[in-house]
């Protein structure tokens, strides 16, 4: 990318949300610090602390890391995502990922968020593929509080009542590890976010991840150096938004730039 395609990524990022002022209540960040802290069993994401962190290092993280605002006294109302740092990060695994396909890894997409990130891992997915990667397939059937685990178009899911659902919980990537290695087989390299992410890097599989300013615990992972990388981004804004980044991400990789989400 130019400079000034860069500059219009940052632009865009800004814009919808992805980025600078974001959705999220800085009253809702701050609470899942303290969440996850006191193992919160949908704030851990399955993170395993390998030392004891306190309420203000995990704040000061989220200040360098995500782009919080850094004002203690800012208690309540907006808070924000900071648009250098997602690039930065961005940047990485974007490298990352290409290193993977590169290589030609075999590469486990998963996600907790079906109704915003499912797409971007689609496209990856495909990406992966065509450029020489394998991406790893799970048997149906995991069942799983009240649903099951499912892969739909290369990406896990977690489905429940007849509709993919939002979670957060570490255990289903658990499940699909635990089916993996009882084949015989384990993913060089996971892609994913939340729990799936976590869960994963914890069992010391190469992982990068997407973390919202409410999702300490991969950038606690990550600071750890178990999740390798994690990208400060909104997490949920309407899928079509997020197709300048996954441009950015699979350029290259596929016969077409413009993936359309």
């Amino acid at each position: 990318m130019t400079a000034e395609d860069l500059t219009a990524l940052a632009e865009h990022l800004e814009t919808t949300r992805i980025t600078g002022e974001v959705a999220t209540a800085r009253e809702v960040n701050l609470a899942h610090i303290t969440g996850f802290l006191d193992g919160n069993e949908h704030l851990e994401f399955g993170v395993d602390l390998t030392r004891e962190w306190s309420w203000d290092e995990v704040f000061d993280l989220m200040v360098t890391r995500c782009g919080i605002v850094a004002d203690r006294s800012h208690v309540e109302g907006q808070d924000t995502i900071g648009t250098d740092l997602c690039l930065r990060a961005l940047n990485r695994y974007r490298e990352r990922f290409r290193q993977a396909v590169e290589a030609g890894d075999a590469i486990l997409f998963a996600t907790g968020h079906p109704a915003g990130l499912f797409p971007i891992y689609q496209h990856m997915a495909d990406a992966a593929r065509q450029g020489g990667a394998s991406v790893i397939g799970i048997e149906e059937g995991m069942a799983f509080d009240g649903g099951d685990i499912r892969q739909i178009n290369d990406v896990v899911m977690f489905q429940q009542y007849g509709s993919l659902a939002h979670t957060h919980f570490p255990h289903p990537m658990r499940l699909v590890l635990e089916q993996l290695s009882a084949r015989g087989s384990r993913p060089d390299v996971v892609v994913a976010d939340h729990g799936w992410a976590g869960a994963a890097a914890s069992a010391g599989i190469p992982t990068i991840g997407i973390a919202d300013c409410n999702d300490p615990g991969l950038f606690v992972s990550e600071a750890q150096g178990a999740l390798e990388v994690c990208v400060p981004m909104d997490d949920n804004v309407v899928p079509h938004h997020y197709s300048k980044v996954t441009n950015y991400i699979v350029d290259g990789l596929l016969p077409s730039k413009d993936v359309g989400l």
